[in-house]
């Protein structure tokens, strides 16, 4: 009987020794309920399973998140409150309170905050890959990310 416990447990650390079985850190920071704070505002996430991520974004006034793009997922953005300039695949849009857009996946895009109160977004992540390492970000001219 205590080889078959001893064996158990030595499958057991093996299997927490593999890479699929390692705790993803980003996956532990970003749990549902944890605020982070960025330069241009704050990122929360409300809901999270396989393939999507639901978040609240809020961008500070005259601020903006960085021009980036994703191989492995797409974005919907609604906004909640405030004025969002939106910038995708080179195209312009303003949205206000109530509006939604789309950002397919290996498209580069950008929000801005052009108002004087902060934007509250709902972003819904989707797609097969959410790591923070699926982000390519591409340098901005100015300085208020």
């Amino acid at each position: 009987m205590s080889d078959l416990v001893s064996e158990a447990k030595t499958n057991e650390t093996q299997a927490e020794n593999t890479p699929e079985a390692k705790p993803d850190p980003q996956a532990q920071k970003l749990s549902p309920g944890t605020t982070e704070m960025r330069p241009w505002g704050t990122v929360t996430v409300l809901e999270k399973g396989e393939r999507y991520r639901i978040n609240r974004i809020e961008v500070k006034p005259g601020h903006h998140i960085s021009t980036q793009m994703h191989y492995h997922r797409s974005e919907h953005w609604i906004v909640v409150s405030g004025t969002a300039r939106v910038i995708c695949n080179g195209q312009e849009k303003v949205l206000m309170q109530k509006q939604s857009t789309y950002v397919p996946l290996n498209t580069r895009h950008r929000v801005e905050n052009p108002g004087v109160i902060p934007l509250v977004m709902i972003e819904v992540q989707n797609g097969e890959y959410l790591g923070e390492d699926d982000i390519t970000r591409y340098q901005d001219n100015d300085e208020t990310q």
